[in-house]
């Protein structure tokens, strides 16, 4: 009989759709829940080692916060002790540095930062005997809490004006001080256009190294420089190319799962010599400000989308015109003609990794729902408490639509009005 293992797509597409009614079921096919491989939205060969019940690789029990035990919504009390489950890790004399440089996109810790610091811990934690340290360089203010959960050990904030908005000169300045002062082993940087793509190759050119870009995977490899070898996506993304990996990375979004079962000391650092100031050549003038009709949802960052329930389109098109945000629809809204074809969110549509996502009336599909599983914070308006949008919703809000979105739009115009009599 022959050894090739067989893949079976729709049971891996089933697998890593939880709300699926065959979900549950297939997961306890693929031993006992443990481990379910599919392709990510970038490629990636990803694993699913969150299935219930499974023990991490940390000895830490995975607890169902999908509600599916209970055949609802996750209760506060499962999500608390998820939280409390975590092992506190402190690395008191660390053997090496891994510096990571995220983006903190609006102010807080995006799926691609988290990924990279996935990776940063691997490098990290690759001998037990003698670990490393994850140092996280942040620039200018924040809004991020959870830096000991994603898994940074040490935290480097560094804040001033010099360094707000587009001031990659500035921020390099910093960061050749840390390499001089601190001399991580490995430096990680988001490789995207918000400037972690940037930033990183203006850093290699100073530490005259070169970096490996579009970064996706590590393995170890003992005859390598540094012990690890990378592979990274090259001619247009169309063949993928190892090398030893350097000292500079550029590591694209899923490259590694991120942390969820430690939590980490994230203790304060500071350089004991000053920053040297750095001659800007670079004048940031801040944000075009852009229509949010003319934005194409994969880039959108803030998107209203509107379902069936939607009764008010009129009332629709003006909140959405009110908050800043770029009009999406499910498919049912487009198929019945009130909106186009270009705006439907899901599957069948567009994928979108809006930082907030805001479904109006809409029940959530699976095709939906596979649309919207990159999107950072999911905000739902919807009459019916049990619908799969809201199990998905990190906020939900019961009631009418129209009702609560001329509200909304009633704060927001008076908020408005009084900053405006303020100034």
């Amino acid at each position: 009989m022959s050894e090739i293992r067989r893949r079976d797509p729709r049971r891996e597409w089933i697998a890593r759709n939880r709300l699926h009614p065959e979900h549950a079921a297939v997961l306890a096919e693929l031993e006992g829940g443990a481990i379910s491989e599919w392709l990510g939205p970038n490629g990636v060969i990803r694993k699913n080692p969150r299935a219930i019940g499974f023990i991490g690789p940390n000895g830490v029990k995975r607890i169902d916060r999908s509600g599916a035990q209970q055949g609802g919504q996750a209760t506060g009390a499962a999500r608390q002790e998820a939280q409390d489950s975590r092992r506190n890790v402190i690395i008191e004399d660390p053997a090496f540095l891994v510096t990571v440089v995220p983006e903190l996109s609006g102010g807080r810790l995006s799926g691609h930062d988290k990924d990279l610091l996935g990776l940063a811990r691997q490098l990290a934690d690759a001998d037990a005997d003698r670990p490393g340290a994850v140092l996280a360089v942040v620039f200018g203010e924040h809004k991020e809490e959870g830096f000991g959960e994603a898994g940074i050990d040490r935290l480097l904030h560094i804040n001033g004006d010099a360094y707000v908005g587009f001031a990659p000169e500035a921020r390099l300045a910093a960061l050749c001080a840390v390499e001089r002062e601190l001399a991580p082993r490995h430096w990680l940087l988001p490789d995207s256009p918000l400037g972690g793509a940037d930033l990183g190759r203006r850093l290699a050119l100073r530490l005259n190294e070169r970096p490996a870009t579009g970064v996706w995977q590590i393995e170890a490899d003992g005859a390598a420089p540094l012990g690890w070898r990378c592979t990274a996506r090259g001619a247009a993304e169309s063949l993928d190319i190892q090398r030893p990996l350097p000292r500079v990375a550029l590591a694209l979004a899923e490259c590694a799962e991120p942390v969820d079962e430690t939590r980490h000391a994230a203790e304060p650092l500071s350089l004991s010599e000053a920053i040297p100031s750095a001659l800007s050549r670079i004048e940031d003038l801040g944000q075009v400000a852009v229509d949010p009709a003319g934005v194409a949802l994969a880039e959108a960052e803030f998107i209203v989308s509107g379902g069936n329930g939607v009764k008010d389109w009129d009332g629709f098109h003006r909140a959405a015109k009110v908050l800043g945000a770029t009009e999406g629809a499910s498919r049912v809204a487009v198929d019945d003609g009130f909106m186009a074809r270009d705006r439907q969110v899901g599957a069948t549509g567009t994928w979108v990794t809006a930082r907030v996502y805001l479904a109006v009336g809409i029940s959530g599909a699976i095709q939906h729902l596979q649309g919207i599983q990159s999107c950072d914070k999911v905000v739902t308006i919807n009459l019916d408490p049990g619908c799969d949008m809201i199990k998905r919703a990190d906020l939900a809000v019961i009631g009418d639509s129209a009702e609560i979105l001329a509200a909304l739009v009633a704060k927001v115009e008076q908020q408005r009005g009084g900053q405006r009599d303020a100034a």
